[in-house]
This record gives C-alpha cells, structure tokens and sequence, in this order.
C-alpha cells in the first residue's frame, strides 16, 4: 500500500480535479461548526454536535489527503492500479489491457458502479478523462465492501495524455 509509486512506476496523480470543491466542503463545515457553536445554548447538545462537525472536518481534510497521496499507477509492467483515496484501489493487471484512450466525459453514476455495459466510472468533480477496456472482465471490491466486475473503466486523470501514452507504450513492450 505505498504512497508513491515504486522505481519505474508511474504516478498517475486525480486529486487536483476536486480540490476547489473539497475545500469548499472544508470551509462550510468549519463556518457550520462556528455558527452551532453560537446558536446551541445546551451543553450536551452543543458538545455532540462539536464532536459531530470536528469529525465532519477531519473527513474532509482526510479524503482529500488519501486522494493526494494515493495517486493511480502505471506499473513498470504494463499492469494499471486505480485508487480513489482509501476508498478504492482496483488492480487491473498488463495482460487484461486491450485498448486505451483520452475519453473526456461527464458521468452522473457512483463511485465505481457498474452500468449495463460493464463499465465503471471513477470519476472526479464529475468527470473522467481516461478510457481503459479490458480483454476480460475484473472484478474489484467497492466502497462499502460489495463486489463488481467490469470489462472496461472511465477513470480521471489530471493529465490524461501522458497517463495514456504510457500505458500504451507499456502494453507495446509486454506484447513484443
């Protein structure tokens, strides 16, 4: 579970797409603790809701953080790890990559659910750059721990281009 990719990896970073919209939640949640803090005259109710809104806090500050940290990674084989924080992490190995490509789209499902076709979407601030289809399906765990199997995935990628080029000059060297 590092952090950074390995010698000859390649990080391949997501996070940036979502920073102005975490650190608006981050900012309304510390003006929501200030303002209960002055609004709740009891004292039990006024320490839940303290403890409530620092771990609200903590949450966003931590998923942000895991996102920053965890980037997706090309590995030095050929083989795609895709992560969203510590909430997901799905390894798709070098053999299992049949095309790639810059795919700009603007997706309205969950976090990784499958639709009809067997495609999953990571996406971040609402969109995907990166379109990677399988030769068979994987199966990965999802968020709350139920499984999926999916034969393609819509990822973001901060910069798509270079993440595409190295996957597919990887792939050109596993097939040679």
């Amino acid at each position: 579970m590092g952090r950074t990719a390995r010698a000859g990896d390649t990080a391949v970073p997501y996070a940036s797409g979502q920073s102005a919209l975490m650190y608006g939640f981050l900012f309304v949640c510390v003006v929501e603790t200030v303002a209960l803090a002055d609004l709740i005259p009891w004292p039990l109710l006024h320490t839940i809701t303290l403890v409530l809104d620092l771990w609200g806090v903590y949450f966003v500050i931590a998923l942000h953080a895991s996102c920053v940290v965890r980037p997706h990674v090309i590995g030095a084989d050929g083989s795609l790890r895709l992560r969203y924080g510590v909430l997901l992490d799905i390894r798709v190995p070098a053999g299992q990559i049949a095309a790639v490509r810059v795919d700009r789209r603007f997706p309205e499902s969950k976090l990784a659910a499958v639709d009809a076709n067997g495609v999953a979407e990571l996406a971040v601030a609402s969109q995907v750059t990166v379109t990677v289809e399988l030769r068979e399906p994987v199966v990965f765990v999802r968020p709350l721990g139920r499984s999926a199997r999916a034969h393609s995935f819509r990822f973001h990628a901060d910069d798509p281009a270079p993440a595409v080029a190295a996957l597919r000059a990887r792939a050109a060297l596993d097939a040679t």
